[in-house]
């Protein structure tokens, strides 16, 4: 059985991997900040810039040639913007995940060492509630194994399918972009 010291260090054991969970969560928060404030930032100035630019325009068709300017760079940014949210959501999950699956390591051990401790010393007559332990034990591994290989391909799939949409957004916005000018220069 577990004494009192084993207890005891596996509570503090817990309560530090929760401790640096939550951290792992404070920095990509962090990090997002930081991207949304850059963002901001460059918004103001972009603005600003444009709005300056469409006030020394002396015509319409001045005013028209502005346009297409400003609206392929606002959806590349947006574009860009919303991978580099993606890539700080995801690398904060990898590193949550791969804390967590440490954990998750250690604990089994930790069981797998106390069922074996407890097998050796059960007493005679209890091979077969011994037996459906470590069965039990083993499909809850198994399972656990099987539910992190499907997440990890979920989270591939998902990855993948937001780099073909990034792609082909950033190539239409760069085809419209290129007919606005082409009509404006009409």
């Amino acid at each position: 059985m577990l004494t009192p010291e084993q207890m005891i260090a596996t509570q503090k054991s817990q309560l530090e991997t929760m401790i640096a969970l939550s951290g792992k969560a404070l920095d990509g928060f962090e990090r997002l900040v930081e991207l949304n404030l850059q963002t901001l930032k460059t918004a103001m100035h972009e603005t600003s810039d444009a709005a300056i630019a469409a006030m020394s325009v002396k015509d319409l068709q001045e005013l028209a040639s502005l346009q297409p300017n400003l609206a392929q760079p606002l959806a590349e940014k947006v574009l860009s913007y919303s991978h580099h949210v993606y890539e700080i959501a995801s690398g904060t999950q990898a590193e949550i995940a791969k804390a967590v699956e440490s954990n998750a390591a250690e604990m089994n051990r930790k069981v797998q060492s106390l069922v074996e401790t407890a097998t050796k010393n059960a007493p005679a007559g209890t091979e077969t509630a011994v037996a459906i332990l470590k069965s039990a034990i083993s499909a809850a591994n198994n399972a656990y194994d099987s539910l992190h290989k499907a997440g990890k391909q979920a989270a591939e799939v998902v990855e993948a399918n937001i780099n073909t949409v990034t792609s082909s957004a950033m190539k239409a916005a760069q085809t419209t972009g290129a007919s606005r000018v082409k009509r404006a220069a009409a």
